[in-house]
């Protein structure tokens, strides 16, 4: 049977803006896609991504969204509530599947920015998985300061062969659900900031 696995990856913008045709052009997909194979819907719901504060768009051949956030922060020290201290953003992708392909997660890339005082920690951990399926992955980045303010890059790798993939040749729901968190309880008295910028899933097809 033909197998098709799905590569997720992300790049950031830096503009906080609705996409424009000129984002549209950095879309872009590597090796072949089966026909009838695309995303066909897309929904984001959290703390972090409220109504009105997330962007996404997507390209002509519905194979690579991308989602930018102006919202998708957390942050601790001193005044700051501790509702603050995490955010989280699950994004849902309807995938239509032709028969005899499958796909599952191979990379996906986070960017964002940071400032960190002494000892105080940020970290981002995602959950991948298809709807109605028992199999998840997860993966979780750790940052500790001192940083006095810096950007950031997260990858999430996985091995195609033994981690989450879709149900074959059958149209199916990705999830994947992300939270960020800052911590100062090893130094109550220092701040932290934490930023989740934006995010490109496509997808990249492989025969065999």
């Amino acid at each position: 049977m033909l197998k098709s696995i799905v590569s997720l990856l992300t790049l950031a913008s830096v503009a906080f803006a609705a996409p424009s045709a000129s984002l549209e052009k950095r879309l872009e997909f590597s090796g072949p896609h089966p026909p009838g194979f695309n995303i066909t819907s897309f929904g984001i719901l959290g703390t972090g991504c409220p109504p009105g504060t997330t962007y996404y768009s997507l390209n002509a051949n519905k194979t690579d969204t991308m989602v930018t956030f102006n919202e998708f922060f957390s942050e601790a020290g001193p005044g700051i509530s501790a509702s603050k201290n995490r955010k989280a953003c699950q994004l849902t992708f309807g995938v239509n599947v032709p028969a005899g392909f499958t796909f599952g997660v191979a990379t996906v890339d986070y960017r964002g920015y940071y400032q960190l005082d002494s000892k105080v920690t940020a970290s981002q951990q995602s959950i991948y998985y298809f709807q109605g399926q028992v199999v998840q992955a997860t993966a979780r980045s750790t940052l500790t300061g001192p940083v006095d303010g810096n950007y950031y890059t997260f990858r999430d790798a996985f091995d195609l062969a033994h981690t989450v993939t879709s149900p074959c040749g059958s149209d199916t729901v990705f999830n994947i659900n992300s939270d960020i968190r800052v911590s100062n309880s090893a130094n109550t008295k220092a701040s932290g900031y934490f930023f989740m910028d934006s995010i490109l899933v496509g997808v990249s097809g492989l025969l065999h």
